[in-house]
């Protein structure tokens, strides 16, 4: 089997679990995720048919105006053995500059934008462990560094304050729940 296509088939069922799954209506809307609050992130399991059906998720709001500023998601699926994670930040941003994340010591390389929509604009990737180490080791939380359109950089303060124990337990849930794609549908998982 080909990592990229179940990375792609992956990438497209952590866009239906996280790409504003509560807020859809109608026959299409994969439901409500089941949640759980663990410190500072929430691990939801949304009841969809698919290799990736949980993830972390923390979303950061400006306090005065309550728009978004950062949503993270991290999934886990378990048949290709590998996270998947989406960053979302508003739009405004310099495309060319890309995200970065740091945690510790730890500095990720430049993470690219897959794309823009009215709701934001997303990096999608599937992190390295030694990202994934690092964010669960860190003992003084993360920053997510942006470049806005004018060239301001910014710093996003994230915390991990029960990061940990709620990657712990999305793997978990991961495996109990997740679907393995079938050998045809690798790239085009059902939701």
């Amino acid at each position: 089997m080909k990592l990229k296509p179940v990375l792609t088939g992956v990438f497209a069922g952590l866009m239906l679990a996280c790409g504003g799954a509560s807020a859809q209506q109608g026959p299409e809307a994969p439901g409500t995720p089941e949640t759980k609050t663990i410190g500072d992130w929430m691990v939801r399991c949304f009841p969809v048919n698919n290799s990736n059906p949980c993830d972390v998720f923390l979303e950061l709001a400006d306090q005065r105006s309550r728009q978004r500023v950062l949503s993270v998601s991290l999934a886990y699926a378990p048949a290709a053995d590998r996270h998947l994670m989406q960053i979302t930040v508003p739009l405004d941003i310099s495309i060319q500059k890309g995200v970065t994340i740091e945690a510790d010591g730890y500095k990720s390389p430049v993470l690219k934008y897959r794309m823009c929509s009215r709701d934001g604009c997303f990096v999608q990737t599937a992190p390295d462990n030694a990202m994934i180490e690092a964010l669960v080791k860190s003992s003084s939380g993360a920053k997510v560094n942006i470049v806005a359109d004018n060239g301001k950089a910014f710093g996003i303060n994230v915390s991990l304050k029960g990061f940990a124990a709620a990657h712990d337990e999305m793997v978990s849930e991961a495996r109990a729940k997740a679907k393995s794609p079938k050998a045809g549908d690798a790239a085009a998982p059902k939701p």
